[in-house]
């Protein structure tokens, strides 16, 4: 389990909740202090892992305070039912738009089988709802309360997805920013979009990055994944990988051609841009979740509708 628990510094623990048994895909993180936070508990077959790491970290079933998701997806969500029956005193917040399917998760698992087919239960695993009564939500602006002072402040940051949120730490300026500015790639510091259907929308993202420039983050905590202190620079290379695959997809969507060209048109201009697509285990092990033909999908819906 020690392996699993990475030290951030100012009471933040890094969990790696191996969704589907891959380390280093899917980061939840522990701010341990007077109000333990618990944000990202990942899928619900990341649930025991979770708990695991909780209890090694001293934090017992009465003494998590609260359980936070950017967004409702899966890969973040998924496991909020498990870990909201394992922990029966913490809060869950989640943006306005993501609390009823956590309280009724059966659209949303019904889509995701649509996306997934066969691979939802290895990836997922069964999303099972959470009372209403202990779900907090919040709207452009929030607040989670650390204790001591301490709070996380919640900012609307759709694009991604509508539902989704990004997370500043008051005390450290760190900023949890889910799957808002894509997916750091850590073997090899690299960043790349993520825009699946049926919400990603290129202007409101590149609203959403704005804002997060503006809070002057010190860190940026990626759901997928870790911790990257250089922010201007992150922020800025979200930016251009969005516009590259934007601008590639448009090409393809104005020459009248299907989801398949354009996912071969930006493999094309892709093609030796990402170090760790050269890795063929790295590739498949961040095609899982960030798929190119999901991104690809996602924008060609944007442009269609």
């Amino acid at each position: 389990m020690a392996n699993l628990i990475t030290p951030l510094g100012d009471d933040v623990y890094e969990i790696d909740t191996q969704m589907a048994g891959h380390q280093g895909i899917t980061a939840g993180y522990l701010i341990l202090g007077d109000r333990p936070c618990l944000i990202e508990p990942g899928t619900a077959g990341s649930a025991p892992i979770v708990q695991e790491a909780l209890s090694s970290l001293g934090v017992s079933a009465n003494d998590l305070a609260s359980v936070v998701v950017t967004h409702i997806h899966l890969d973040h969500a998924g496991g909020v039912g498990d870990i909201a029956a394992l922990y029966p005193s913490a809060e869950v917040v989640v943006h306005e738009k993501g609390a009823r399917h956590l309280a009724s998760p059966e659209r949303l698992v019904r889509s995701a089988r649509m996306v997934f087919g066969d691979l939802f239960d290895v990836l997922f695993g069964d999303l099972k709802p959470t009372d209403a009564a202990r779900i907090t939500s919040v709207e452009d602006t929030g607040a989670v309360d650390l204790g001591g002072g301490r709070r996380l402040e919640t900012y609307y940051s759709p694009g991604h997805a509508r539902h989704h949120v990004g997370l500043l730490d008051s005390l450290t300026g760190d900023l949890y920013v889910g799957d808002a500015a894509g997916i750091y790639i850590p073997e090899t510091a690299e960043v790349r979009p993520a825009t699946p259907p049926p919400d990603f929308d290129l202007e409101t993202a590149l609203a959403s990055l704005d804002r997060f420039r503006e809070l002057r983050p010190t860190r940026l905590l990626f759901a997928h994944y870790g911790p990257v202190t250089d922010v201007a620079l992150t922020l800025d290379r979200s930016e251009e990988e969005l516009r590259l695959w934007v601008e590639t997809v448009q090409q393809a969507h104005d020459a009248g051609l299907d989801v398949d060209h354009a996912v071969a048109m930006v493999q094309e201009r892709t093609a030796g841009r990402y170090r760790a697509y050269e890795d063929l285990e790295l590739q498949s092990k961040y095609e899982v979740l960030n798929s190119t033909t999901s991104n690809v999908a996602g924008i060609m819906h944007s442009l269609r509708t």
